[in-house]
């Protein structure tokens, strides 16, 4: 069975392994995720992220951040989804939380944050609210 929504699936077991108290979660490994996960650890969302093959399968490893005791991560909310994308221009971008959160957007040069994407002048696709 494929799945219709892998950013989605990512989200969800990093929320789920945060709620379960886990130290990593592991899952199907693609450049859009590695991508995702390098905004959050630049960001000090989670920890680290390594991708190995697993039975011959690329896995991403997500090592999650806690800070005493707690989830560092509050929310994480999926934005644009298969059915319905969301797209923002440079000056459209959304702030999350006043500027105490962070979006995640796909841009022409990369996967970045919204506050780094409008600094450069590029739009795109918002994946991803982090608080």
């Amino acid at each position: 069975m494929s799945m219709s929504d892998p950013i989605a699936d990512m989200l969800t077991r990093i929320r789920n392994g945060q709620q379960a108290r886990k130290v990593t979660v592991s899952m199907p490994a693609a450049k859009m995720k590695s991508s995702i996960a390098d905004v959050l650890v630049s960001e000090g969302y989670i920890q680290s992220h390594s991708t190995a093959d697993v039975d011959g399968k690329p896995t991403l490893t997500v090592t999650l951040k806690y800070f005493d005791g707690k989830p560092v991560i509050d929310t994480l909310k999926r934005v644009s989804r298969p059915g319905l994308r969301r797209y923002v221009g440079r000056d459209d971008m959304p702030e999350v939380l006043s500027g105490l959160g962070i979006c995640v957007v796909s841009t022409s040069h990369g996967v970045m944050t919204g506050s780094s994407a409008k600094a450069q002048g590029y739009g795109g696709e918002v994946i991803c609210t982090v608080s």
